[in-house]
């Protein structure tokens, strides 16, 4: 479906910080020299205790608006809260750890006012430290194996490619990274925002898929290019990374997935998870097996609150529908055992292109 509009639609760039004037510093203004006409840039500030307002004040008075949210939220919440307070037919959730591209909003804009079924859409993330590789928190698109581990194109496990230009085709892919997400912003609300319990990791695949359960599509435009630092605000071989993983993944698979299918697939994640919390245990990282069992004493604590969203959620979906659930990204292998024990480490190899 086709819209027309006589002026640009407007576009809200809207960057969550905490403690992050660095990151402001060394990448704002690639950013605020990639706006154009209608689009603007929002500092979210979630209660940091450095100078990044004072920053921000003094270099950039009067080019970014600040909403100071006194407190750190999370990078779920912390969205919640300040997008609360933006008004745009376009949000872009990006991290203060990424490089832009000159005009790389355009060309995913554009996409997006030609078709009103595509609800979000990323930019080919590539690594910012080497250019020449794609990055881990998104690639050239997330997708989802059989058993609800997420993957990217570009990036299996721990292996992130070469970009060598064999991913720069525009996909329907199940999931949009985080680091830079294009979505409309009144989709955002009606489908029920980021879920604010996640702090942080995994919340972007739970909003993607809960919009592609209402019919909607999610893309990646490899035309548009960032640079993404990765693990800026938590690393990623950190245990509290390990735990937010661990816990999100199981509540996203809990909210989404079919009553049915969940009658096998959470004995069996749970026993896959066992296998992951007994692999720390030989390597001597017993913090993170230590993580997975918190994890999973998470989700029996809380079930019953994860029940209540569910059908929650289910019941905006219902009301945002505009056609069936689209599978697209959703493929229909296990991710590990393609790793693992047959040695697929590249995309490519995994899903034929």
């Amino acid at each position: 479906m086709s819209i027309h509009k006589t002026s640009p639609p407007s576009v809200a760039i809207v960057i969550l910080n905490y403690n992050g004037q660095a990151y402001l510093e060394q990448f704002l203004p690639s950013v605020l020299d990639s706006i154009s006409t209608n689009q603007k840039v929002i500092i979210a500030d979630n209660g940091s205790t450095d100078v990044s307002i004072p920053f921000l004040k003094k270099q950039y008075p009067n080019e970014v608006e600040i909403i100071d949210l006194k407190q750190n939220y999370g990078f779920a919440e912390g969205y919640n809260q300040a997008l609360n307070q933006v008004s745009a037919d376009y949000y872009v959730l990006l991290n203060s750890d990424v490089e832009v591209t000159t005009n790389w909003i355009t060309p995913i804009i554009d996409l997006m006012e030609q078709d009103t079924s595509i609800a979000a859409c990323q930019p080919k993330v590539l690594a910012q430290h080497n250019k020449a590789i794609f990055e881990y928190a998104g690639a050239a698109g997330g997708y989802m194996d059989s058993l609800g581990y997420p993957f990217c194109r570009g990036r299996i496990m721990e292996v992130c490619e070469e970009d060598e230009g064999q991913y720069d085709s525009v996909e329907n892919i199940f999931w949009a990274t985080g680091a830079a997400l294009i979505i409309r912003a009144p989709l955002y609300h009606a489908i029920g925002q980021l879920d604010g319990d996640y702090f942080a990791h995994m919340e972007e695949i739970d909003l993607c898929w809960r919009l592609k359960r209402a019919g909607y599509q999610v893309k990646v435009v490899p035309e548009s290019v960032v640079y993404h630092v990765g693990g800026g605000t938590l690393n990623y071989q950190s245990p509290r990374k390990t735990y937010l993983n661990f816990r999100n993944n199981i509540s996203t698979l809990f909210k989404n997935e079919p009553a049915l299918k969940l009658l096998w697939l959470l004995p069996l994640r749970f026993s896959l998870d066992g296998v992951a919390g007994i692999v720390f245990l030989l390597k001597g990282q017993y913090q993170h097996t230590f993580e997975i069992i918190r994890a999973h004493g998470y989700f029996y604590k809380n079930i019953r609150k994860l029940i209540t969203k569910r059908k929650a959620y289910t019941q905006l979906i219902t009301t945002a529908r505009i056609g069936k659930e689209t599978k697209e990204g959703r493929v229909g292998k296990s991710i590990l055992w393609q790793y693992y024990a047959l040695g697929k480490k590249v995309y490519g190899n995994i899903v034929k292109e």
